[in-house]
């Protein structure tokens, strides 16, 4: 979808399958609204947006991704904003979160392994309130350490840093 002319169809058709439907010419409405049709009949939409004419659109979609050379000073209706600098990466990336389910389960898994420990000890009498206020913030400590780590590790691992 873009509101420009077609005149980069030819490089873009290079980009994608042949069933790819290319739109030119769209006002950022009705970007908007073609994507709330696509989603109206169950499908996940990522939209991938350079400009502030794309904010409906990133702002509708599922996921919004917004592609700029200057990451400081561009803050659209997004989820993400994407150095455009890295564009030919980004499936490489959309690949990479979609794998990086485990870590935020596994996440999950200890955070609740570690506070159903700490409760048992609690409940029991066999935590004093000054260890239980030393524990709680350790206990974020080590989710956000296991996740910084294991997503470095992970980056490494597929190539992407």
């Amino acid at each position: 979808l873009s509101g420009d002319n077609d005149s980069e169809r030819k490089k873009l058709e290079e980009l994608f399958p042949p069933e790819v439907e290319m739109m030119f010419q769209l006002k950022p409405d009705a970007k908007r609204d073609y994507l709330k049709d696509r989603q109206s009949i169950g499908e996940k939409v990522i939209m991938v947006g350079d400009g502030l004419n794309d904010a409906p659109a990133l702002g509708q979609a599922d996921v919004g991704i917004a592609i700029t050379d200057d990451v400081s000073s561009f803050s659209p209706a997004c989820d993400a904003i994407f150095d455009g600098r890295n564009f030919s990466r980004l499936d490489r990336i959309i690949r990479f979160i979609q794998s990086s389910r485990g870590i935020v389960i596994g996440s999950f898994i200890f955070s609740f392994l570690y506070n159903i420990t700490g409760l048992t000890f609690a409940v029991t009498g066999e935590l004093t309130p000054i260890f239980a206020a030393i524990l709680m913030p350790l206990s974020s400590i080590s989710i956000l350490i296991y996740t910084t780590l294991a997503v470095n590790i992970s980056a490494r691992l597929k190539r992407l840093r």
